[in-house]
């Protein structure tokens, strides 16, 4: 299917120079508060997570849905449908509306998808790369390239004993196996008005996306910053392999944020999908959400 003859069944969310963009949720789970805020206090981020009686804080796997210039974009694919009752006990996952679904409300097929360009390669955001067919681990999407920084690829190949457990092999094996991977080297422009940039304080190649057509900016925060909750310098996940790194990214994109008026879009927020941030004498907060009408 073209882009151009795609039909959708509601209005456009956002359009940026040649893209109509689409916020698509593909359920919800959650993970333990103190470490999705590092040294943070809970005191101090429970004001704005709510942790459960198991310290977990409920969290969203939201994906972008680009379509223009002949292509049908993801960007990340959220948890998946390869999911354990382990898995779905422990993060109590909710893919009530998994991706494939929340494709279907816009009259998007799994062949439809021309590329996926995927963050990083931990299994909350590539889950879904993969399917099971009858035992059989297939692409998701079988007529699209899957864009990773190669840096993030090697890390997957050959996690430490730290991060290992946050990657699950059949999510990203098989793309290599079925000729659909393609690797990324550094920050680069892959479609016009789409760029991939580069940090690596989370994990090695974490892959950031903006979309930009000179007068509006989209920036895909993804694990930089999962919620509005983590825009202030200090507050960082302790997943991450490379905090001091991720702090000089944090000042570098968010300095542009502000400068450029940029719109963040956050994977991980429960209830806030995008918005713009602000700098105030305390330093950088959110500001005000950003409505995909």
């Amino acid at each position: 299917m073209a882009a151009e003859q795609t039909k959708v069944q509601k209005g456009t969310n956002m359009k940026i120079g040649a893209y109509d963009i689409y916020s698509i949720e593909t359920g919800t789970f959650k993970l333990d508060g103190g470490s999705m805020f590092g040294i943070i206090p809970k005191i101090l981020w429970e004001k704005t997570n709510k942790a459960d009686e198991q310290n977990r804080i409920k969290l969203s796997a939201r994906c972008l849905l680009i379509i223009g210039n002949g292509k049908i974009i993801l960007m990340d694919v959220g948890n998946g449908t390869k999911i354990k009752q382990k898995f779905i006990d422990m993060y109590d996952l909710d893919t009530t509306d998994h991706l494939y679904s929340s494709l279907i409300k816009y009259n998007i097929k799994p062949d439809d998808i021309t590329d996926v360009i995927l963050s990083h390669l931990h299994f909350d955001h590539a889950g879904g790369s993969t399917v099971n067919e009858n035992g059989v681990i297939k692409p998701a999407f079988p007529n699209a390239k899957y864009h990773v920084q190669r840096a993030q690829w090697e890390n997957a190949l050959n996690p430490t004993e730290r991060d290992k457990a946050s990657y699950i092999s059949n999510d990203y094996l098989p793309l290599k196996d079925y000729g659909v991977l393609s690797l990324v080297d550094g920050d680069k422009e892959i479609f016009p008005q789409i760029s991939v940039h580069v940090s690596n304080g989370h994990s090695p190649g974490l892959q950031l996306l903006k979309i930009s057509d000179g007068n509006i900016t989209l920036f895909y925060a993804a694990d930089l910053m999962p919620c509005t909750s983590h825009v202030p310098l200090p507050y960082i996940m302790g997943f991450d392999l490379n905090p001091l790194i991720t702090l000089e990214d944090k000042k570098k994109f968010l300095k542009k944020a502000v400068d450029e008026d940029w719109i963040i879009f956050f994977e991980h927020d429960p209830d806030t999908i995008a918005g713009k941030i602000k700098r105030t004498e305390k330093g950088y907060l959110f500001g005000s959400p950003v409505e995909f009408t």
